[in-house]
């Protein structure tokens, strides 16, 4: 039999929706927005990055980066956010959400503008000191994720938990958009002010110095949202749920969500001491194991295989559109022309794909559950990925580009509306609430070596299969058709592991953690060791 639930507790899950729902959702949600854009935005300018760094006047077609300072672009701040996933999450359950949560936010600030200032006299220079700050941007963004989905968790009713949470990481398609409109808006100011002839008709000249500007704007722009929101975080109270049951002061978290909610919370110091006070177990325990570890493996292992494809696709969608022949050849456009072009496809794309799979998600997903749109996203990924790779020589001949990009657009909406979204909204519902944010942590930690496993190894083995094909400085791979079956391989594979995780649809987070059965336990297992033998 469950314990009886705290009052605040109580009338948090039966809260209405009301305007604080809302203000949460965005003062979280742009933390989300400026991850998003702060993450893919260097893939819009790694092109340009290469022409500008690595200019090679005898070569007939543009500088582009090496494959070791491509991959280290591309991936280090995945490798910065796995870090800060794990070091937030736990720190978020040790010090209280709230404390942590503008840590994290004025990291982001500050190496978005460093990232912009990135500095050194030669290439190797600039590009050393642009990892570093991206690597300590990745640190910043990591602690967001299981902070943002505790903190919505820990305050959203359970009727429409799962589309607020939602709505916090639908965040990150705005993010992803605006980085691209901005790419756009830049490149195109800067080719009409600082007009330049393609680079197989002027080599050099292609390429003006005024470009160097561009991408550096790009990148510190990421800093505005994240110092927009900074005040408004500070002025969130600590969530309910870390107040009462983790550090055992139900009576401030009644004050603090009366404030909130607007109504009057009288809770019973006594009794909340009484169903706190018992000894509580932890991460490595064998309790937590029978609790919980099927769970933690279920959301471990599908966001790791979600992310492999999808940063795969994020990440060097230039490439495959240039694969396909969407984006002209390097050597016939100018460096910033270029720029626009990358820009155009993906901004594109996250329109078209990218921002209303997540907007589904946020309207579904408390009708029709977080397992079943999990469950449909990664098969509908799956075949998606089959229908591009199986018949993919028919996609790049002249005349259906188009049809590539609908269905290539396709796999981002069943994502967005599937296991993108779902792998980040279970993990803040089903542990407990004091072990919440470390688990969410260790959940997107899993992610992210899914997202560097895609960012570094796609790099490679997107090549072609001909060694004199493939990009200056890469070994043959085994080209854009077969890594396209090895991404529908890994969303198969997320769809099984799917079965490990449970529908927390319409349950309040303490019936989901199993909190109110821990004394249950107690006094079961107190009571076995009584039975004579």
């Amino acid at each position: 039999m469950a314990r009886e639930q705290l009052k605040v507790l109580s009338a948090l899950d039966l809260a209405k929706t009301q305007w604080y729902h809302f203000t949460a959702i965005v003062i979280a949600g742009m933390g989300f927005f400026t991850d998003a854009y702060d993450l893919f935005s260097i893939s819009l300018v790694t092109k340009l990055l290469g022409r500008i760094y690595y200019f090679v006047p005898d070569s007939a077609i543009p500088g582009s980066l090496p494959p070791n300072v491509a991959a280290a672009v591309n991936g280090v701040a995945f490798c910065g956010t796995l870090a800060g996933q794990l070091f937030f999450g736990w720190l978020g359950d040790k010090m209280g959400r709230k404390r942590v949560y503008g840590m994290t936010l004025m990291l982001m600030v500050i190496c978005s503008l460093a990232s912009g200032l990135s500095f050194g006299h030669t290439a190797k220079g600039v590009m050393t000191t642009l990892c570093f700050f991206r690597f300590w941007l990745g640190f910043g963004i990591g602690g967001d994720y299981p902070l943002s989905a505790t903190i919505m968790s820990e305050y959203a009713n359970k009727k429409t938990r799962g589309a607020f949470i939602a709505a916090v990481f639908a965040m990150q398609g705005f993010g992803n958009l605006t980085g691209g409109i901005l790419a756009l808006i830049i490149s195109a100011s800067f080719k009409s002010r600082y007009g330049a002839p393609a680079y197989q008709d002027n080599r050099a000249g292609s390429t003006v110095s005024q470009a160097d500007y561009a991408w550096r704007i790009l990148l510190m722009l990421g800093a505005a949202p994240a110092v927009l929101t900074y005040y408004w975080r500070m002025k969130m109270p600590e969530t309910a749920r870390y107040t009462a049951l983790v550090a055992k002061n139900a009576k401030q978290a009644a004050s603090d969500m009366s404030r909130v909610l607007q109504v009057e919370i009288v809770e019973e110091q006594e009794k909340a001491e009484q169903l706190t006070s018992k000894k509580k177990f932890g991460l490595f325990s064998s309790e937590f194991l029978r609790r919980h570890g099927l769970h933690l493996l279920g959301t471990s292992t599908t966001w790791f295989l979600l992310d492999i494809a999808f940063y795969s696709q994020n990440l060097f969608q230039k490439d495959i559109f240039s694969a396909i022949g969407w984006i002209p050849k390097a050597k016939t456009m100018s460096a910033l022309e270029e720029m626009y072009r990358i820009a155009r496809a993906q901004t594109l794309i996250a329109l078209c794909g990218t921002v209303p799979g997540y907007w589904f998600t946020v309207f579904l997903i408390d009708i029709i559950g977080r397992f079943t749109i999990q469950l449909m996203g990664f098969f509908m990924m799956t075949v998606f990925m089959l229908a591009l790779a199986i018949p993919y020589h028919h996609w790049t001949t002249p005349g259906h580009h188009i049809g590539f990009v609908v269905m290539y657009a396709f796999t981002f909406f069943f994502a967005n509306f599937g296991p993108n979204s779902t792998t980040f909204i279970v993990p803040a519902e089903i542990f407990p609430a004091r072990l919440r944010s470390t688990c969410h942590g260790i959940s997107a930690a899993a992610g992210k070596a899914g997202a560097i496993v895609g960012a570094f190894g796609f790099l490679y083995a997107a090549q072609n299969q001909n060694k004199d094909l493939a990009d200056p400085g890469y070994p043959a791979g085994i080209g854009v058709r077969n890594s396209l079956f090895f991404l529908a391989g890994c969303c198969f594979f997320g769809f099984l592991l799917t079965f490990l995780v449970p529908e927390s649809k319409g349950k309040s987070l303490e019936e989901m953690s199993r909190e109110n059965e821990e004394e249950v336990v107690e006094i079961t297992s107190i009571h076995s060791r009584t039975v004579p033998a």
